[in-house]
């Protein structure tokens, strides 16, 4: 006789709620097949939806969720309805059927914004013994879809199936799939409202958004729970902001990690990787940081030196120190097989590589020939390995740690056999689960490492391979992309879907990794990849050299510019991280997240704003001198002439290889440093405030703090918060200053963009101010092709003034001085 189970391939279903517990904010309902919903009101609006097939809960585990979120104990409404129970927060009201254990979240206006189709069900696996968990929902009128990270296909993923298993996809193509990364969050749009799901699974995960049935979105996993969140918005920025608060946002990066950086497989040796550094001071082209590639090690093995090339890299490390340059170098998670290698040695003794299922110690090929693989999932391999970079820090110099080949790769073979064993923290697993977070266990390692040895600095650490909540932890990139006008489309719409995903430090390799650029592919993208969080040039040594001198000097001295540009806008860029770490709020945003109320945005990719006052629109077609976009409702500027724009249209921008399309929002107050080659290369004694007139009043807030160390974390820190408001005959700007930081400048050099009247008079706190020549500004002014006002004030200031005359046919060019 055989058990029914074996030849089952059916989905099963909860059946009916019979009872149900309530314990504050968290709400058990039983059926009548023993499966039990766990429901818990997190705040207003998150709520988590989990549910056990059999009656058991596995350990409530999480790798994604921060442990530092705190849920609310909100005021909640409960009421148990004959055929439904209604549970409402003061944001969203939600209904739970009896029958079926039915899901439905409606706005308190009524409005549905999620709805169970078959809603929760499984399938059991016979092959891997677990339950295959399934949920699906209707796809309501008009619905966009947004988010789930690292992907490669349009912006709005409606129409789309995708997956999440960690692939290392080297030179992968629009649409491949899937790709380093797995962030199990989409956020839907529908009625002009906003809300997100977070499925917090580790299994190979799936989401198909209306693909296979044209009203249905669903997810599955294949194994583990049905555990997943609901993130309510309205707006999409808060759906962001709140699934960044559930999964963690990081620390402030030191600023030198927001400049420039230049890395190559591979430089070596020293004399190689030193005339690079020479070759950008002798250039005058900023940059913060240089890389080694793996070919720094000796046969590749993680955390030595290989000697004939790099002799004694802790000199050579403080020669580059000395002239501004951070050394990076990568680690590999492969730890190659050589009993005279001394982590090998005590990798082994420890036991602390991945064992496969019968008990011998997983092998693998990778870069050093037969290698193990240490288990990060283990709290105490995470503690060994953070100790292994003491003397790569503290001693040689090394100032940032580049993770690769996490996801984890393997030659030939991919990744790892499925009945690879991890420690999971002590749930112990097959690779089926631990898969998809082994990239962000090793990227937690490194972290902690580097964080310790590089105190009281601020550490850097990048990856490759990522999960929900590796944000935490490191920095990421989009792999191995293609030098083409097709991965330069791609990098634009990857970083802004990580970005909303909450990764927000994200860059692609400028120029592409794989086969070399022309000068106009390259000058392009390093235009786009100046307004990314995280800016490097990275390529493979086997295709070009790709320095950006490497294209002739018409191309380099466009380098220079934008490069020059993106130092310039530090202080805005800095600003934009603390509102990411603050408020959790996206560094990158796309066109939809500007004016969710405007659905022309919903289908488009290529605009996208940074922070609160830029937009950005990337030419990535060759030989054109301009491009069409759209720019979202409200006053812009369009940044290279001040040409005003009034949005919510299409617009032509011009844009030669000289320009990229940039616009600033009116009312904006945009801080500039002055060009300097590296972070900490000159004591900046002004800031200029970039002021963009507006008809009507605009805040804008600028943050400031040492740039590195902790003391931020004490208070030692300000916001500044400038408010604009313009009329047609006057301007005022206003200041409030909050926090004990004290920078080191003390005048700001204000200058005025748009507006429509000459100076009359400007008054600063009551004071009077006389119009006089500003010398420090006036040669710059000069070269301008538009002179503009500009007030020299200090920095302390409350309140200015400015009243004008509407001019006949004069251009305004007065030029003022407080003294």
């Amino acid at each position: 006789m055989l058990n029914d189970l074996v030849n089952r391939k059916e989905n099963l279903f909860p059946g009916k709620i019979i009872d149900y517990q309530q314990e504050e904010n968290k709400f058990h309902f039983y059926t009548n097949t023993d499966v039990i919903l766990f429901v818990q009101v997190l705040n207003p609006k998150i709520i988590r939806f989990r549910y056990a097939a059999d009656g058991n809960f596995p350990p409530d585990f999480s790798y994604a969720r921060d442990p530092d979120f705190t849920p609310e104990l909100p005021l909640l409404e409960f009421i148990a309805h004959p055929d439904f129970f209604q549970l409402s927060t003061d944001q969203v009201v939600c209904l739970i059927q009896k029958e079926g254990m039915h899901i439905r979240i409606l706005d308190k206006a009524g409005n549905t914004i999620m709805d169970d189709e078959k809603g929760y069900h499984w399938e059991y696996d016979l092959h891997t013994g677990n339950n295959i968990v399934k949920m699906s929902k209707w796809v309501q009128s008009g619905e966009h879809y947004y988010g789930l990270g690292d992907k490669s296909c349009n912006m709005n993923l409606r129409g789309r199936r995708l997956q999440n298993w960690s692939s290392d996809t080297y030179g992968y193509s629009r649409n491949s799939d899937p790709l380093y990364k797995n962030v199990p969050f989409y956020i839907g749009l529908h009625q002009k409202i906003a809300y997100g799901i977070f499925f917090d699974n580790t299994f190979r995960t799936y989401f198909d958004f209306a693909h296979e049935r044209s009203n249905v979105t669903s997810f599955w996993a294949h194994g583990e729970e049905m555990n997943y969140y609901f993130i309510y918005g309205p707006s999409l920025i808060e759906v962001s902001e709140q699934y960044a608060f559930l999964t963690g946002r990081p620390e402030m990066p030191p600023l030198w990690a927001l400049g420039y950086q230049q890395c190559k497989w591979s430089y070596y040796p020293e004399q190689t990787f030193k005339a690079i550094a020479s070759g950008f001071r002798e250039r005058q082209i900023p940059c913060d940081a240089l890389y080694l590639d793996i070919d720094y090690m000796d046969g590749f093995r993680c955390f030595t030196w290989n000697k004939e090339y790099f002799p004694d890299p802790q000199r050579m490390i403080r020669e580059l120190a000395a002239d501004g340059f951070k050394t990076v170098i990568i680690i590999d998670p492969g730890i190659k097989i050589d009993k005279n290698y001394w982590i090998y040695q005590e990798g082994c003794a420890q036991d602390y590589f991945c064992r496969r299922s019968d008990g011998p110690f997983m092998k693998g090929s990778v870069w050093p020939g037969l290698c193990h693989f240490p288990d990060y999932t283990h709290p105490e391999v995470r503690d060994w390995w953070a100790n292994l970079f003491k003397e790569l820090i503290t001693v040689d110099g090394v100032r940032g740690v580049w993770n690769d080949m996490n996801e984890p790769a393997v030659f030939e073979q991919g990744t790892f056999p499925d009945d690879v064993r991890f420690n999971y923290d002590g749930q112990p697993c097959s690779h089926r689960k631990a898969h998809n977070i082994y990239g962000m266990q090793m990227a937690r390692a490194t972290y902690q490492g580097v964080k310790k040895f590089c105190y009281p600095n601020r550490p850097l650490v990048i990856t490759r391979s990522a999960f929900s909540g590796t944000q935490r932890f490191s920095a990421t990139w989009t792999g191995d992309n293609v030098a083409s006008w097709d991965h330069l489309w791609m990098a634009n719409i990857q970083c802004q879907r990580l970005s909303i995903s909450g990764m927000s430090f994200v860059g692609s390799d400028i120029g592409g990794f794989i086969e070399t650029p022309t000068g106009e592919l390259y000058i392009r993208w390093l235009q786009l990849g100046i307004f990314h969080p995280f800016c490097r040039t990275h390529s493979s040594g086997d295709h070009g050299d790709q320095e950006p001198w490497s294209f002739g000097e018409e191309y380099t001295q466009l380098a220079k510019k934008f490069i020059e540009l993106r130092y310039q806008l530090l202080p805005y860029i800095y600003t934009a991280f603390w509102q990411h770490i603050t408020y959790g709020t996206p560094m990158l945003r796309p066109l939809p997240f500007l004016n969710q109320d405007d659905t022309e945005s919903y289908h488009r990719m290529a605009e996208f704003g940074l922070g609160d006052n830029l937009l950005i629109c990337p030419i990535t077609q060759p030989e054109v001198d301009g491009r069409w976009l759209y720019v979202p409702s409200g006053t812009w500027y369009y940044y290279w002439d001040d040409a005003e724009v009034v949005g919510g249209k299409e617009v032509w921008a011009n844009a030669k290889l000289d320009r990229i399309p940039l616009y600033v929002r009116a009312g904006a107050v945009l801080p500039f440093y002055p060009v300097m080659q590296y972070v900490g290369e000159i004591e900046i004694t002004q800031l200029t405030l970039h002021v963009y007139f507006v008809q009507g009043s605009v805040s804008s807030v600028l943050y400031e703090d040492a740039g590195d160390g902790y003391d931020y974390e004490k208070g030692i820190c300000s916001e500044k918060i400038f408010l604009v408001t313009g009329s047609n005959t006057g301007l005022s700007i206003s200041q409030e200053v909050k926090g004990s930081y004290a920078p080191i400048y003390t005048t700001y050099n204000i200058v005025l963009h748009g507006l429509p009247f000459v100076l009359k008079t400007v008054e600063v706190d009551g004071v009077l101010i006389t119009p006089e020549p500003n010398p420090e500004s006036a040669a710059e002014t000069e070269q301008r092709e538009n002179k503009l006002p500009e007030i020299l004030v200090s920095k302390d200031f409350e309140q200015i003034n400015i009243q004008g005359i509407i001019p006949e046919s004069a251009e305004p060019d007065a030029l003022i001085n407080p003294e």
